[in-house]
C-alpha cells in the first residue's frame, strides 16, 4: 500500500495468528563456590603455637664488671631471646692481657624457606548429640506454656534465645518454627472457646475480650523476642512464611472466625455501646478503640465491624430523620444536624478506624447511588451556600473513583464500559439530587477529563476498541436504537480524549478489517458513526474513513463491470470465482508487503483483472496486498465435503496438498515463499488449532524446522463451512505497537508544520511564546522537552535561527 493511487486486495480477509511459545531456554547462573576449612574437634577452631617475628640480628650485650676485673657473657638462652631466631651461637674462651673473657659468636646459617600452613579436613563430619533437637525443643516448650500460663520460667532468657539460635544453626529452624505455631495455635483456641457463654452483661464481655487480646498480644511479643533468630534468618530466606507475629494474629483471627459466638456477640456489644452513646448515655470510649484496634489489626475491621456499623448508623440517622422533621421546624433541624455531624466525627477521631469517616458522609451515598439522601444534603447545602464544599466533594469522589477505573491495568477489558456505567450514574444524580446545575455540570466534565488522560494513549485505543466490538457483527440481542445510544455515550466519552489523533488511528484500522472482511453489523450505523466523528471533529478527521467508504462502493461497481467485460467471460480460468478491493493509499492504513507464490488459477486470474482494470483507468498502477486476502475453498474430505474459509496463505499451503500426500516444512517454504514467521503461524493454525485440516508430524504446538505435513483424512466436524482463520483474526502486540508509532511519527510532522506556520506568520518569537502558541494550536498532548526537540530540527534544517543577541529568541528563514 505504498503507491500513491491505488492498491488491490485479493478479497478481504487479514488473519494472524499469534504463536504460542511452549519451550523455554533455561539459563543457569555459574556460581563460584567457596569453602572454608577449620581444623579442631566437634567443628570448633584449631589451636596452633603462636608465631615469633623474627628480629634483625645485633651482636651480643655485655658488661664489665669493675670490681673483678673481667666480662660477664649472657646465658645462651639470654642470648636466644635477644636475636629471636634459630642461629647456632658458639662460646669461646679468650685471654686478653692478663683477663679471660668468654665471648659468643654466632655461626651464620642460610635463610630457610617459609613453612606452609597445612589444614586438614576431618575424615568425620560432627554429629549432633542424641536427642539434640528434642531436648532443645523441650526446654523451648517449657517457656512457652509459662509465658501462656503466666507463671515463671527457671531458664533464664539468654539460654532460650541460643537455645533458638543452636536448632538455627543446624538447620532445624522449619521445625522449630512449626512447634511453636501449634503451641500458639492449641493456646489461642482454649482461650477463645473459653470465652463463648461468658458473662450476659455486653460491657463485662467486651472487657473480658480486651484482656483476652491485651494479653495475647504481650504474650506473643514475649514469644518473638525469645526467637527472634528464627524471625532474622528462617522467615526471612523462606517464602510465603509470616514473621511470628504475623502467624500469632493470623490464629487468633482464624480462631476468632471459627467461635462465632464470642465474634458476633462482640460486634453486637460494640454497635449496642455506640447506640447508647448516641442515645446520650456515658460509654467506656477507651474500651471501644482497644477493641476497635483488635479488629484493625487482625484486618477484619471492614467486613466484621464497619459494614454493620454503617447499616446500623443508616438506619437510626433515617429513623430520626423522621422523628425530627415532623417534630422541629427547619432552624432546630438544621442545628440538630449540625450537632450530630460533629458527634460523628469526634467518634471518627477517638475510637474508629480513619477509613470510616468516607463512608459516614458524601462517599458513601455516591457510591450507594442514594439520589434521596444526596438531593437532601444538596438542598442543605444550598440554605446555607455551602455548595461548593459539596461541589469539591464530588470533584474528589469522581477522581478518585474513576482513577481505580482507568489506572488498573488488569481490567482495561472493562475499562470503557466501567466508565459509561459510572458516567451514567453520575448524570442522574446530576439531575434528581443536584438539580441539573451547571457548575456541578462542570465539575463532573472538568473530573471526567482529568481521569480519562490519566494514562496517555491507553483510553483513547481502548474507547476505539470498544466501538469495534459494538459495530461488529455478531452482537446479538441489540436492537438499532440501543446500539445508537450506546454510540451516543461513547462519543460523551471520546470528547474527553486529549489524543484524538491515537482514537483515529486505531479506528481506522479496525474500521478497514470490518469493511474488508464484511464484518460490520449495520453499514447504516457505521456511517452514522462517521457522521458524529464529522460533527464532533469536522471534516478532516473524517475524510479519510469517509474514502474508506467509497472505495468500498466503488469496488463493487469495477468488480460487476469485469464480470460483464469481455476478458472475464473469454479469459477467466472455470471453477473459480474471484472478488477484488480496490483501495487509495491514502484512505488505508499502511500495510506491510507480504511475498507469495500463488497458485497458477490465481495469478491467471490476478492478470485478467489487472488487465481490464488498466484498460478503463490508465496510468494506474495495482500492488496486490496478499495479506489481506481471504478464500472460501471447497475440500472434499472421505467422511464428506466441507468448505473452508480461510486466508489467502493458508489456502497456498492447502492448495499444495491437492498433488502431494506429506510435505516437510521446508518443502512448503519453498513452494510458497511465505515468510517465515508468517508461514509458521499459517501451519500452527491448520495443523495445531481447533479446526486440524492437516496433522503434523510430530505432535506438537509448536512448528519447527523438521517437521511434515500430511493431509487429514479423517477430519470431520458438523458444520459444512468452516471457519479456519478465526484465531489469526486477533490483533498482535506487534500491530498495536506500530499503529502507536504512526501516530508519534504523524505528531512529529504535525509539530514540524505548526512551528514552521507560526514563525512564518510572526518572522521573529521568543522560546516562551512560541511554546505556548503551540500548546494552543495542537490538538494533542505533548511535553515541552519535545516541543523543544523539534524546535532544535528546524534550526539544524535551517528553517529557524536563533538570534546572536539573544538565544531564546527565534528568527523564522525565509
Amino acid at each position: 500500500m505504498s503507491q500513491p493511487n491505488h492498491n488491490t486486495t485479493t478479497t478481504s480477509s487479514s488473519s494472524s495468528i499469534r504463536r504460542r511459545s511452549s519451550s523455554a531456554t533455561a539459563s543457569s547462573p555459574q556460581t563460584t563456590a567457596s569453602s572454608t576449612t577449620t581444623a579442631g574437634a566437634g567443628g570448633g577452631g584449631g589451636h596452633f603455637p603462636a608465631m615469633k617475628k623474627p628480629r634483625s640480628s645485633q651482636p651480643l650485650p655485655c658488661s664489665i664488671d669493675n670490681n673483678k676485673n673481667g666480662f660477664h657473657h649472657l646465658e645462651d638462652n639470654d642470648s636466644e631471646d635477644l636475636t629471636g631466631n634459630n642461629e647456632t651461637t658458639t662460646t669461646t674462651t679468650t685471654s686478653v692481657a692478663g683477663f679471660t673473657a668468654n665471648l659468643s659468636r654466632k655461626k651464620a646459617t642460610p635463610p630457610q624457606p617459609p613453612k606452609k600452613l597445612v589444614i586438614k579436613l576431618l575424615k568425620a563430619k560432627p554429629t549432633l548429640p542424641k536427642n539434640f533437637e528434642e531436648n532443645t525443643w523441650a526446654i523451648l516448650k517449657s517457656a512457652i506454656s509459662a509465658i501462656f500460663l503466666k507463671q515463671p520460667d527457671p531458664c533464664d532468657l539468654e539460654k532460650l534465645y541460643q537455645a533458638v539460635n543452636d536448632l538455627c544453626l543446624h538447620k532445624l529452624g522449619a521445625s522449630l518454627y512449626q512447634r511453636i505455631e501449634r503451641e500458639c495455635e492449641a493456646h489461642v483456641s482454649a482461650v477463645l472457646q473459653s470465652l463463648a457463654g461468658q458473662s450476659e452483661d455486653l460491657v463485662v464481655f467486651l472487657s473480658l475480650v480486651e484482656k483476652t487480646w491485651q494479653d495475647f498480644c504481650d504474650q506473643m511479643l514475649m514469644i518473638r523476642g525469645i526467637a527472634l533468630y528464627l524471625d532474622r534468618t528462617f522467615v526471612k530466606q523462606t517464602q510465603n512464611v509470616r514473621s511470628l507475629w504475623d502467624m500469632g494474629l493470623q490464629l487468633f483471627r482464624k480462631h476468632l472466625s471459627l467461635a462465632s459466638e464470642v465474634e458476633h456477640k462482640t460486634v453486637f456489644a460494640l454497635l449496642k455501646m455506640i447506640e447508647s452513646e448516641r442515645l446520650g448515655e456515658s460509654i467506656d470510649r477507651t474500651l471501644l478503640n482497644h477493641l476497635l484496634k483488635m479488629f484493625t489489626a487482625l484486618g477484619i475491621y471492614s467486613e466484621s465491624f464497619e459494614k454493620p456499623f454503617l447499616e446500623c448508623t443508616s438506619e437510626f440517622y433515617a429513623a430520626e430523620g423522621v422523628k425530627y422533621m415532623q417534630q422541629s421546624d427547619v432552624p432546630d433541624y438544621l442545628k440538630h444536624v449540625e450537632v450530630r455531624l460533629q458527634e460523628e466525627h469526634d467518634r471518627c477521631v477517638i475510637y474508629l478506624d480513619a477509613v470510616t469517616r468516607k463512608p459516614l458522609g458524601f462517599v458513601m451515598l455516591m457510591d450507594g447511588n442514594r439520589i434521596q439522601d444526596l438531593r437532601r444534603m444538596y438542598v442543605l447545602f444550598c440554605r446555607v451556600n455551602a455548595l461548593e464544599s459539596l461541589r469539591q466533594a464530588l470533584s474528589l469522589y469522581i477522581r478518585k473513583t474513576g482513577q481505580g477505573i482507568v489506572q488498573d491495568e488488569e481490567k482495561d477489558k472493562d475499562m470503557v464500559s466501567s466508565l459509561l456505567e459510572f458516567k451514567s450514574s453520575l448524570d442522574r444524580i446530576w439531575e434528581d439530587s443536584f438539580s441539573k446545575n451547571d457548575a456541578f455540570s462542570n465539575t463532573i466534565k472538568d473530573a471526567f477529563e482529568h481521569l480519562i488522560n490519566l494514562r496517555q494513549n491507553r483510553p483513547a485505543e481502548l474507547i476505539a476498541k470498544f466501538v469495534d466490538e459494538k459495530l461488529r457483527a455478531g452482537n446479538k440481542g441489540t436492537s438499532e436504537e440501543e446500539l445508537e445510544g450506546t454510540l451516543d455515550k461513547v462519543l460523551v466519552l471520546f470528547r474527553f480524549i486529549q489524543g484524538k489523533d491515537v482514537f483515529e488511528a486505531f479506528y481506522k484500522k479496525d474500521l478497514a478489517k470490518r469493511l474488508l472482511l464484511g464484518k460490520s453489523a449495520s453499514i447504516d450505523a457505521e456511517k452514522s458513526m462517521i457522521s458524529k466523528l464529522k460533527t464532533e471533529c469536522g471534516s478532516q478527521f473524517t475524510n479519510k474513513l469517509e474514502g474508506m467508504f467509497k472505495d468500498i462502493e466503488l469496488s463493487k461497481e469495477i468488480n460487476e463491470s469485469f464480470r460483464q467485460s469481455s476478458q472475464a467471460r473469454s479469459k477467466l480460468p472455470s471453477g473459480i470465482e474471484l472478488s477484488v478491493h480496490v483501495l487509495t493509499t491514502g484512505y488505508w492504513p499502511t500495510y506491510p508487503p507480504m511475498d507469495v507464490r500463488l497458485p497458477h488459477e490465481l495469478n491467471v486470474y490476478q492478470d485478467i483483472f489487472k488487465e481490464f482494470y488498466l484498460s478503463k483507468y490508465s496510468g494506474r498502477r495495482l500492488m496486490w496486498q496478499n495479506s489481506l486476502g481471504h478464500c472460501v475453498l471447497k475440500a472434499e474430505f472421505p467422511k464428506g465435503r466441507k468448505e473452508l474459509a480461510v486466508s489467502l496463505f493458508q489456502t497456498v499451503v492447502l492448495m499444495l496438498f491437492n498433488d502431494a500426500n506429506k510435505l516437510s516444512f521446508q518443502d512448503i517454504r519453498d513452494a510458497t515463499s511465505i515468510e517465515d514467521k508468517e508461514l509458521r503461524r499459517t501451519l500452527q493454525s491448520l495443523a495445531c488449532g481447533k479446526v486440524r485440516v492437516l496433522q503434523k508430524i510430530p505432535k506438537g504446538r509448536e512448528v519447527d524446522d523438521t517437521d511434515s505435513f500430511t493431509f487429514n483424512d479423517g477430519f470431520t466436524a458438523p458444520l459444512y463451512r468452516i471457519k479456519v482463520n478465526a484465531i489469526q483474526l486477533k490483533e498482535t502486540v506487534e500491530e498495536n505497537t506500530s499503529t502507536t508509532e504512526r501516530v508519534f511519527q504523524d505528531r512529529q510532522y504535525q509539530v514540524d508544520a505548526a512551528i514552521v506556520r507560526i514563525m512564518k506568520t510572526r518572522k521573529v518569537l521568543s522560546h516562551t511564546l512560541l511554546i505556548t502558541e503551540l500548546f494552543e494550536q495542537l490538538k494533542f498532548p505533548i511535553k515541552p522537552s519535545d516541543l523543544k526537540k523539534r524546535i532544535e530540527s528546524l534550526i539544524d534544517r535551517e528553517y529557524l535561527e536563533r538570534d546572536k543577541n539573544n538565544p531564546q529568541i527565534y528568527n523564522y528563514l525565509a
